[in-house]
């Protein structure tokens, strides 16, 4: 039966270290940074779809080809192809797959490029943005 632990604390530790201790001969034990939070993923989408409506410098561009630029732009790997309907998509990195600090990055990056574009934001600011949210 696989296990999730997500060590936040020390008795979550503890718990990793016991189930470490009673896993079977060749177990495997992945530890990995936490993935992006359900807020920053919500807080993305509506940052997207503020872009996409803007339409900075007459771009017409779904939230999600919106998204693909901005991560390109910090340096993920895209690729866009052409679909039967003749518009791009993007194939390649999933925000879904980003640590919560990637997707902070990305978000603090779109804030910045948006505001710089005038963007109306559908979101106050918040007075604590270390997780890159508004």
């Amino acid at each position: 039966m696989a296990q999730t632990v997500r060590l936040i604390g020390r008795s979550q530790r503890e718990f990793a270290h016991m189930l470490i201790d009673k896993a079977p001969q060749s177990a495997i034990v992945t530890i990995r940074k936490a993935n992006r939070s359900l807020e920053q993923n919500a807080h993305l989408w509506a940052l997207l779809s503020d872009v996409s409506r803007f339409k900075p410098e007459g771009r017409l561009h779904t939230p999600e080809i919106w998204k693909s630029l901005f991560m390109n732009a910090l340096g993920y790997e895209i690729q866009f192809e052409v679909g039967l309907n003749g518009e791009p998509f993007p194939l390649g990195f999933k925000s879904s797959k980003m640590t919560v600090d990637e997707m902070s990055d990305l978000i603090t990056f779109i804030i910045q490029w948006g505001d710089e574009k005038g963007v109306e934001w559908s979101e106050p600011a918040k007075k604590d943005d270390n997780d890159g949210t508004r």
